[in-house]
């Protein structure tokens, strides 16, 4: 157990995935914005054959096609460095020929990085020939093996295990889906974009890769809900005779709600560190709702990245729209019940810790 701690195989696929976002949001937008205004991602634009909404949501498929390939290369690189680059991409790129997938990807990520680890340690070499190992020994000989093994070792495996996964996801009844929704959604809000989020993300990420896009659009939909409802709250709790937010927060709001409808929810962190414990329940009860209705109802965005730009892409776009109003206002009425009255005075306090948090006379010059 101690060793494969040692391993840090949940540190290397969360830097991966690091990685990985801002490709899915890129993507994401292009294919979503070009979808919505009636493109289609196309196997290869011929000239004078495509508008330009076909070009964005093909530049969009593109790179959401690529996803194995960025999540291996990630990992290796994570775990052995610039050398791990190399092996990285190509074992991803056979993951992907051979339809492994993302879980094929994740796979070959850890492969090729720590066989560049091995190939370090393990193959010496004559001073002279010591700068050929990071551009043609650790390339050529983690590619050959790491490739042959994706091929005739981890493939079949992979692909029986997505079907196993997806099969068993389709079965699924009507309460089982509430609940794996519902979970879904808890845990991909409740740490704003941090790293239970990633995970879940991963995971959501390989059934998407599979054809089931429910999963997926239930983590993103709770992203863009969440600070959302929590600038609803601020109107309920009015409606209720309370103020729950100091003026700081209120203006910390004029910006997290317009990046959450982009599916941005790191914007809320700010509110939430001011209250942990009533943030997180709010966020957490928010999330389950709109995860699980989202399941029920079906709603599948064919992209995972878009916010609000994503609703076009389903094909029942009425309940994408449906799943994110329950998740705002299942939230909002939350935050503004259990959520203190702020009074003027804690306001000041508030605004004057703000301002002990920067003082200039600590600052020194030597």
């Amino acid at each position: 157990m101690k060793k494969i701690k040692e391993l840090n195989l949940k540190g290397h696929l969360l830097t991966a995935i690091s990685y990985l976002i801002p490709i899915v949001c890129g993507a994401g937008f292009l294919i979503a914005i070009g979808m919505a205004f009636g493109g289609s991602s196309q196997d290869a634009l011929v000239q004078g054959k495509f508008t330009i909404w076909d070009a964005l949501a093909t530049m969009g498929g593109k790179g959401l096609g690529l996803l194995p390939v960025v999540i291996a290369t990630g990992i290796s690189y994570s775990i052995g460095g610039k050398p791990g680059i190399a092996p990285g991409f190509i074992v991803g790129l056979t993951a992907n020929a051979i339809g492994a997938g993302f879980i094929g990807g994740i796979l070959g990520g850890y492969l090729a990085g720590y066989l560049v680890l091995a190939i370090l340690k393990y193959v010496k070499l004559p001073n002279w020939a010591k700068g050929l190992m990071p551009t043609l020994i650790i390339p050529f000989l983690t590619s050959i093996i790491g490739g042959l093994i994706m091929v005739y070792i981890i493939g079949a495996p992979i692909a029986a295990l997505t079907s196993l996964l997806t099969n068993f996801l389709d079965g699924l009844g009507n309460s089982s889906l509430l609940v794996f929704g519902g979970v879904i959604g808890l845990l991909s809000g409740v740490d704003y974009g941090g790293p239970i989020n990633k995970t879940v993300f991963a995971f959501v990420l390989t059934m998407q890769a599979e054809g089931l896009n429910g999963p997926i659009t239930a983590l993103q939909l709770v992203n863009t809900a969440t600070p959302i409802g929590f600038g609803l709250a601020f109107f309920i709790a009015k409606l209720f005779g309370k103020n729950i937010y100091t003026k700081l927060e209120v203006e910390t709001l004029k910006s997290a709600v317009p990046m959450g409808v982009i599916n941005i929810v790191e914007g809320v962190i700010p509110l939430v560190m001011n209250d942990i414990v009533r943030g997180v329940v709010a966020t957490a009860i928010g999330g389950f709702a709109g995860g699980a209705t989202t399941m029920i109802l079906g709603a599948d965005a064919t992209v995972p990245f878009g916010g609000v730009l994503m609703i076009p892409t389903m094909s029942r776009p009425w309940a994408g729209v449906i799943a994110i109003l329950v998740n705002v206002v299942v939230t909002a009425v939350v935050l503004a019940v259990i959520k203190k009255n702020v009074t003027e005075e804690d306001a000041a306090m508030q605004v004057e810790k703000e301002e002990d948090d920067i003082n200039l006379e600590d600052i020194q010059i030597f």
